[in-house]
């Protein structure tokens, strides 16, 4: 008697730890979407600020059901394409499930983002443009209407008549390349007394290349200039260094691009005169978004405007403003 029941308590125990173990369907019914998200950098508040909006976005379309999960990595300067090529290349091997990048370059990135579309990678493009076609969608602010507003402030301020400058950022930079551009055509259409004297220097990556290039432009054309515009926060924190340096700042009219609180606090002291301010944090969370919607099937459009907004001396202090200025960085970069 011993042996048969012996048999029957084994096969009882085996019974109950089956139905109390998850099936391997249940332990694996949770799925999970890797989402890599590429910046040109990572230092400048700018990118910071997309960061911010990513993990909001991630945190927000994480369910009982489905986990997002958010990898975040840049190249560690913002003219080093060929690492930011290799995080693409990298992450494409990986095998996550989406990418959502700012590409350096217009044109050198095109390679491997439609190579990791072959890998079954898709990629939301965000910031500057991508000359492909085989990417999900353009989520960035409408640059060339940023350039535009710059150069309605600038008329503005100098009556229609002046002399002024333009440093640019960096070739291949397709959102600075549209700024520059949109200054460019706005002032020409709308004020013909205005004239741009120089526009073919650059500032390059970083706030250092950026003040080293607005020093020689100052040496040279800093007696004559009634204005000048600087498409970026690199450029704009490096021009107005160089213009403090020289005790110039103030007494020409500045309008930059992008936010930082340098820039805030030169506005007060009015030796900014205007800076253009998109949404990054707005932009790091509809990306994400967006990604995360293409993979559940949903439709998606081809291309999001996440907003653009002069910001003066004059309606510095309004609230809506001030979200702008101040995104809720902290809440998420912890």
């Amino acid at each position: 008697m011993r042996k048969p029941i012996v048999l029957l308590f084994v096969v009882a125990t085996l019974a109950s730890f089956a139905c109390t173990r998850p099936s391997g369907n249940e332990a694996s019914a949770k799925k999970k979407l890797t989402i890599a998200v590429i910046p040109k950098g990572t230092t400048h508040e700018f990118w910071k600020s997309i960061h911010a909006g990513s993990i909001k976005a991630a945190r927000e379309l994480s369910t009982p059901e489905a986990e997002v999960e958010l990898i975040w990595k840049g190249p560690l300067r913002e003219d080093d394409r060929e690492q930011q090529i290799q995080v693409v290349e990298g992450f494409s091997s990986q095998g996550v499930n989406g990418i959502v990048l700012a590409p350096l370059d217009n044109r050198a990135l095109v390679r491997p983002v439609e190579e990791a579309k072959r890998a079954g990678v898709p990629t939301v493009i965000i910031d500057s443009a991508l000359e492909s076609g085989q990417i999900v969608s353009f989520v960035a602010t409408d640059n060339r209407k940023g350039g535009m507003l710059a150069a309605e402030r600038m008329g503005q301020l100098l009556n229609g008549k002046g002399k002024v400058l333009l440093l640019r950022y960096q070739e291949g930079s397709a959102s600075t390349q549209d700024r520059e551009d949109g200054f460019v055509e706005e002032l020409k259409a709308k004020y013909p007394g205005i004239e741009l004297i120089s526009s073919d220097q650059y500032a390059g990556a970083t706030r250092d290349t950026a003040k080293r290039a607005s020093e020689n432009l100052l040496n040279r054309y800093g007696d004559e200039i009634q204005g000048i515009f600087t498409p970026n926060e690199s450029s704009t924190a490096g021009m107005l260094l160089a213009l403090q340096d020289i005790g110039k700042a103030g007494k020409v009219t500045f309008i930059g691009f992008d936010t930082s609180e340098a820039f805030t606090e030169a506005m007060r002291k009015k030796q900014l005169h205007g800076i253009v301010v998109q949404s990054p944090f707005n932009m790091g969370y509809l990306g994400v978004r967006t990604m995360v919607e293409h993979l559940q099937g949903k439709p998606i459009e081809k291309r999001i405007d996440t907003g653009v907004t002069i910001v003066t001396p004059d309606n510095l202090d309004a609230a809506e403003i001030q979200t702008l200025l101040h995104p809720p960085i902290d809440q998420y970069l912890k």
